[in-house]
């Protein structure tokens, strides 16, 4: 009709002159026409976006508003063109979702025009064009296809029993970075966060406690290599070993020739000729690298590092190398550490003149450890290159002051412009100055300089500005990595052919209540005509945005929040998702200030679950990538035992835990590592069924984990447990472990809602095995008080006394603590999960003494609790067990700091709990503080045996889980005594009952919390000559 109008009036205006009346007359018509149709449109337009508008809010649950900006219709074609703004964009595309978009519109169109076809653009977009490869049977994009064939990976785990990760990440690589880090601010000649600490922590370390302990080790578990530009290994201690003379202490580095020989490479290589590195010095660039050929035969050249550790402990161990013209692709790799030797291939064709990253190890101190270098190959004739290797963290190195020439008066953010207009310079005279912090703690700037990166990508503003440098040579790096391979092949670089780049943010906002900020995803596709440099899509990035947006909203609706809130998929200019060559996601997770998002972000088991929701987004996105099938790795086993079947036999059992949302997630196979006493890990057995029979040494403690395997790869550890057979045992010992809780710090809210917060003097939570961004104790609780700086940020204001500090938490290793007081005492041991004893597979009546461990075990819940609490001290099938065990004459001894509190004084305890505590154990609940000093004493009793004064960890430390506030019990029962006393104040903190058919002994302290191995030998011996009393 529009068509029509306008031919005609352009008809008309052509004879105007001649009948020129009646024209003005026609004219005065078509106007009247027109305007008409001006209303009806813009009547559709409105109908329109309210429609859309309550889809949008439907779907993301949340305010926002769509408009249709204009509607272009096609009669000859029969089509309409609804042009909306960014806002539907940001919608999760989904086929069924396009086409309930469609029928809204469809609804509001005349009859005549109902069978029209329908286009919907946002964001310059047609919608159907915004749905993931991932969610397309037919009509995939492949221009959003990076799939390059990669035959042989950076890194090989030729160690590891579990070779079928085929259809993991095997072969893919993948870059990823936390966020910021701690920067010099040359405003203010100092060294800084580049956020502030709230809630007891500060973005820049918070965003690690994802990234480090989860979501690096299940890419890995999957088959990936995983490269990051922070330090990621949290030791203060660093052991440097090169051939220049770098070495400092008594490691050292050796050559051995074999057939060929070691010598001097062409080019530089690294070296450690200082304490500090100032602006531009690249160590990578100071010294020199030696190279052989390979031989596929014959006598063998090695090059050897040898290690001095001088404190027992978990290190990283990094390799260099160069890579040069016919570089080996197999360069041989041994880690020689407490648990054995583990042997890696290392592709030299790629990631030469920088830190690689071979994994964790235990080493112990005066031992012989070593890093060992192989000229055998598969292929002879071919180069291997040596050059330094670095074991630990270390402390920051690299030294800053205010520019000379000036520095930028202002930071801009990632989304701005790079250019500052304005600078200063210093009044000041200043010397450069190193962090005085861990390396780990620092921003990619200064771990880019001593990993050999090229000044042209970490200095970017050419020295003046280090917190712009610090996320803007995080995408350069990228492409620097990736440069000379399939996805860079015209640009110079490592030639690592990266599939993908992931940037973990968290984001600021505050809400009231318990209102949730929530999750948003950023990609970049307008830039560079939408392509990455190989010619691919860029709309590649919003896939990988949406499927990991998708995994993780979902998993924590279902397991935590239902109420979760999905924020926007924003198609924005942030330098670290624009600038990266390949894929990319920036994540912002959740909102760092805000209260009610942090009661979950505290916690490790939401950790855990986000850090597998990110996992399974990228694992389907490179699926979708390479065409091809893609399986889940498993969960953690559960149930867990480990016990004798004989003399010197031992028989291990589990159960594989299910994993509702992902049915591929079932484990194909098993893998045992065994630990001998004190030492390390060894590299695994592959087994084939949940059980796994082993013959033991007498008098030696055997330790055990367990990990599940499939194609997709391998899953978390188990728990510890541990056994032990005496030569001539005074009895055996059933170690029952009951301590599963970690969890974030006690927080609360008050009825007004006016204040509110983590209350770590209540209880400091319970790390996964330790903590490091942990800065200190909130002292700010009042919601009121705004922020107006980051040094006062106001609600949340946390103090800064334990950054950079290790928390440990659950170990999962504590039937090996207990193990080794039994076996000191002269008992045979052996251990299980509460879990066994729930489910019937461990039967308490077989042993004569059984050892229950609880620790800082507690009914919890998460955040205001929308989802049922877990970690009970003990189930009602639990309590039947112990029950019937007792009945049955046998003795018990039950250790945990709530023992007393999660049955009495606990909302979702019941009476039941507190009789059968009273009844069968023999203690009462007297409260929830009996002490904070740290310190039990035994008092007079009828068991002479015990007897002597011990310490526990009461405050946060590196060494055990803190037990803030042990309960005080008291006994409940004829024949039941007070056998243990706080010392400050003179509270029960311990009982022991001794009765005609069986003894208990209940401690409101935990056991592994004492200090000093030899202390919790003694307590424990002490016991259980009072039981033979």
């Amino acid at each position: 009709m529009r068509t029509y109008l306008h031919n005609l009036i352009r008809e008309k205006r052509k004879g105007f002159n001649a009948v020129k009346a009646p024209c003005v007359v026609l004219l005065l018509l078509l106007s009247f026409h027109l305007s008409s149709q001006t209303q009806r449109d813009d009547s559709l337009k409105q109908q329109v976006s309210r429609s859309l508008t309550q889809i949008y809010r439907k779907t993301l649950l949340r305010p926002g508003t769509v408009k249709v900006d204009s509607i272009a219709l096609h009669e000859r074609k029969k089509s309409i063109e609804l042009y909306t703004n960014l806002t539907l964009s940001y919608l999760p595309m989904r086929k069924d979702l396009v086409h309930l978009i469609h029928d809204s519109i469809r609804y509001y169109l005349p009859q005549a025009q109902k069978k029209y076809r329908i286009s919907v653009f946002s964001d310059q977009q047609e919608i159907n064009h915004l749905i993931p490869n991932y969610y397309r049977n037919k009509q995939i994009d492949k221009n959003r296809l990076m799939a390059h064939r990669v035959k042989t990976p950076l890194i090989t785990r030729l160690s590891d029993p579990s070779k079928n990760d085929t259809k993991g990440l095997q072969n893919n690589h993948i870059a990823l970075w936390q966020s910021h880090g701690w920067y010099y601010e040359q405003k203010l000649g100092r060294w800084e966060w580049q956020r502030a600490r709230i809630f007891q922590t500060v973005e820049d370390l918070y965003t690690q406690s994802y990234v480090l302990p989860f979501l690096v080790p299940m890419l890995e578990n999957a088959g990936a290599s995983v490269l990051l530009p922070r330090e990621r290994d949290y030791n203060k201690l660093e052991i440097i070993i090169d051939n220049n003379n770098g070495n400092r202490g008594i490691s050292t580095y050796i050559e051995t020739n074999g057939s060929e020989a070691w010598r001097d490479t062409d080019s530089a290589g690294f070296a450690n000729p200082k304490e500090i590195y100032l602006d531009g010095e690249n160590p990578f660039r100071m010294g020199t690298a030696r190279q052989t050929r390979t031989v596929s035969r014959g006598a063998e050249s090695v090059a050897t590092w040898r290690a001095e550790v001088p404190e027992k402990g978990e290190y990283g161990v990094y390799v260099s190398y160069q890579t040069v013209k016919n570089s080996s692709n197999d360069a041989l790799y041994t880690v020689f550490h407490a648990g054995g030797k583990t042997d890696f291939l290392v592709n030299q064709q790629m990631g030469g003149g920088t830190w690689i990253y071979l994994g964790s190890f235990l080493f112990d101190t005066g031992s012989d450890h070593r890093i060992t270098l192989s000229n055998k190959s598969r292929r002879s004739g071919k180069i291997v290159t040596a050059d330094a290797v670095k074991i630990g963290g270390g402390m920051g190195n690299i030294a800053r002051m205010p520019h000379s020439g000036g520095f930028d008066k202002e930071n801009t953010k990632s989304s701005d412009s790079l250019t500052c207009k304005e600078t200063l310079v210093s009044k000041i005279k200043y010397t450069p100055e190193t962090s005085g912090y861990p390396r780990y703690a620092e921003g990619a700037r200064y771990w880019m300089q001593w990993a050999g990166v090229p000044d042209s990508i970490y200095n970017r503003s050419e020295g003046k500005n280090d917190y712009t440098d610090d996320y803007a040579s995080r995408g350069v790096w990228v492409n620097w990595l990736a440069g000379g391979s399939a996805v860079l092949p015209k640009a110079e670089g490592l030639h690592i052919p990266l599939d993908l780049a992931f940037a973990f943010h968290t984001d600021a906002g505050t809400l009231r209540g318990d209102t949730i900020v929530g999750t948003l995803g950023i990609y970049m596709t307008h830039h560079n005509n939408e392509q990455f440099e190989n010619g691919r899509s860029r709309w590649a990035s919003r896939d990988l945005t949406e499927l990991i947006m998708e995994e993780v909203v979902n998993d924590i609706r279902r397991d935590f929040e239902p109420d979760w809130t999905r924020r926007h998929l924003w198609n924005r200019s942030y330098a670290e998702a624009r600038i990266p060559n390949v894929p990319t996601m920036l994540l912002e997770l959740l909102s760092h200030q805000n209260f009610a998002d942090m009661r979950y972000g505290l916690d490790p088991t939401f950790r855990f679950t986000v850090g597998r929701s990110i996992y399974k987004g990228m694992l389907k996105f490179l699926a979708t990538q390479y065409n091809r099938p893609y399986v889940v790795q498993p969960l953690p086993v559960k149930d867990f035992t480990a016990r004798f079947t004989g003399e010197t036999e031992a028989l291990l059992t589990w159960q594989p835990a299910p994993d509702p949302s992902e049915p591929s997630a079932a484990p194909a196979q098993y893998i045992v590592y065994t630990r001998l006493n004190g030492g390390g890990f060894d590299n695994g057995t592959l087994v084939n069924n949940n059980n796994y029979s082993i013959k033991i040494r007498k008098d030696h403690i055997y330790s055990f984990r367990v990990v599940a395997v499939n194609e997709g790869g391998k899953s978390f550890p188990s728990e510890t447990l541990s056994l032990c057979r005496k030569p001539d045992q005074k009895g055996e010992a059933l170690i029952v472990n009951g301590f599963t809780r970690v969890s974030a710090p006690h927080s609360f809210t008050a009825s007004e809602d006016s204040i509110a917060g983590f209350a770590g003097n209540v209880d400091n939570g319970v790390p996964y095995i330790a903590d490091y961004h942990f800065t200190g104790q909130q002292h700010e609780f009042r919601r009121v008080i705004p922020w107006m700086d980051d040094d006062a940020p106001g609600f949340g204001d946390s103090n800064a006394d334990y950054e950079t500090s290790r928390i440990a938490g659950n170990s999962f290793d504590y039937p090996f603590v207990h193990g080794q007081a039994f076996s000191e005492a002269g008992y045979s041991f052996v251990s299980c999960a509460a879990s066994a004893v729930e489910n019937g597979t461990v039967d308490l009546s077989d042993y004569q003494t059984v050892d229950w461990i609880l620790g800082k075990q507690r009914e919890w819940k998460v955040a205001r609790g929308a989802k049922p609490p877990r970690f009970k001290t003990f189930s009602p099938i639990q309590q039947q067990a112990i029950t019937r065990f007792c009945s049955g004459g046998g003795n018990i001894i039950v250790s945990g700091a709530f023992v007393g509190t999660d049955l009495w004084d606990n909302p979702y305890a019941i009476k039941e709990d507190r009789e059968w505590a009273q009844n069968t154990l023999k203690y009462k609940w007297r409260n929830n503080n009996g002490a904070v000093t740290g310190h039990v004493k035994a008092v007079p009793s009828p068991f002479t045996s015990l007897t002597g004064h011990y310490r526990y960890y009461h405050k946060l430390n590196s060494e055990s889980y803190v037990v803030e506030h042990p309960d005080a019990i008291e006994p409940a029962d004829n024949n039941v005594f007070t056998v243990f006393r706080y010392a400050e104040n003179n509270l029960s903190a311990g009982i022991l009952y001794q009765g005609e058919k069986y003894n208990s002994c209940i401690l409101g302290f935990p056991i592994e919390a004492i200090k000093g191995q030899e202390n919790r030998n003694r307590l424990l011996k002490n016991i259980l000559e009072a039981f033979e009393d």
